[in-house]
């Protein structure tokens, strides 16, 4: 969600990673013209790999999106996993972090403003 609405500034590229031990997962967004360029990389030790350069991993998908329709789908795919589990499943099921309800607020609230997305977009949930 941080990584999607940071897209929305001066910030022109954004990472984050899944910690799949013994593996990390780094994905590096990157904002250029009217598109999101998404690359995956593999890291076969997230014990270590933090502080590798991206190119030190393996990569393993790339693709470009409008930020529109990138947007968009973080978005479904937030409101999918909090109409399943809502907050209180979230955060049994993740333990660490609470249900990240005010970034999904703020994504939003981006998309809306700059995208001219005319797809639905659900108000009900966060």
């Amino acid at each position: 969600m941080a990584a999607a609405g940071g897209l929305y500034g001066q910030q022109r590229t954004t990472r984050f990673f899944f910690d799949a031990e013994p593996q990390e997962l780094r994905w590096v967004l990157r904002a250029t013209d009217a598109l999101i360029d998404v690359t995956i990389h593999k890291f076969s030790d997230v014990s270590i790999s933090p502080d590798l350069p991206d190119n030190a991993g393996t990569v393993i998908w790339q693709s470009a999106h409008s930020r529109r329709l990138f947007s968009h789908a973080v978005l479904n795919a937030a409101q999918n996993v909090f109409a399943e589990h809502g907050e209180a499943g979230y955060q049994a099921k993740w333990m660490l972090h609470p249900f990240p309800v005010a970034l999904v607020q703020d994504l939003r609230r981006l998309h809306l403003r700059d995208d001219a997305c005319g797809l639905p977009h659900d108000h009900a949930h966060p």
